[in-house]
């Protein structure tokens, strides 16, 4: 059983993390709606910035270059006065200093959207084609293999949230509850 704090909500921004597939933006959209807040998702923001689509950003400029640009740009928007809902990219909490960053802030709420790496994979096998990180793996034991090594590495800057919610086999409404009655 979970305790309620409400406290919790007097946080002005609201940052969910996790994996690539984990739900991030379908949560992220439905939550901001509940919560009558604007949404903001900091790859679309990244590609309205930059005029590119993020994998043209990876094959043109490379994934260092990425990661540098979505810490600056994960720092103007958290910057911004006002509440919102973010959805990061997968890897935003792990590079550079991100995570540490959106921690030391009191008015920055962290939410770990947690999926297994069985659900992972099948979610991003069938979306492969339209994932950067994924488009060169070809078939899904590779997805599994690439997917699990990221996780390896990842969950030590995840499971640094303060709220964990498992997006497991779970429609995005019904994950969005949860977080209210976490929340408040």
């Amino acid at each position: 059983m979970h305790t309620k704090n409400p406290a919790l909500f007097k946080n002005q921004k609201i940052v969910l993390i996790g994996y690539m597939g984990s739900g991030k933006s379908s949560v992220g959209k439905i939550l901001a709606d509940r919560l009558n807040l604007p949404f903001m998702d900091l790859d679309q923001e990244m590609e309205n910035l930059d005029g590119k689509t993020i994998a043209e950003i990876f094959s043109k400029k490379g994934e260092i270059y990425f990661r540098k640009r979505e810490n600056q740009i994960l720092k103007e928007i958290l910057c911004q006065p006002g509440k919102l809902v973010l959805a990061t990219g997968g890897g935003t909490p792990c590079y550079a200093d991100s995570l540490e960053y959106m921690l030391q802030q009191k008015e920055i709420l962290l939410i770990y959207l947690k999926v297994s790496l069985e659900q992972l994979t099948l979610r991003l096998t069938l979306d492969k084609a339209n994932r950067p990180m994924l488009v060169h793996l070809e078939n899904e034991v590779d997805v599994e293999d690439f997917i699990r090594k990221h996780l390896f590495e990842r969950s030590y800057y995840y499971s640094q949230a303060p709220i964990v919610i498992s997006n497991e086999h779970r429609r995005p409404e019904v994950v969005v509850e949860e977080i209210v009655e976490r929340l408040f």
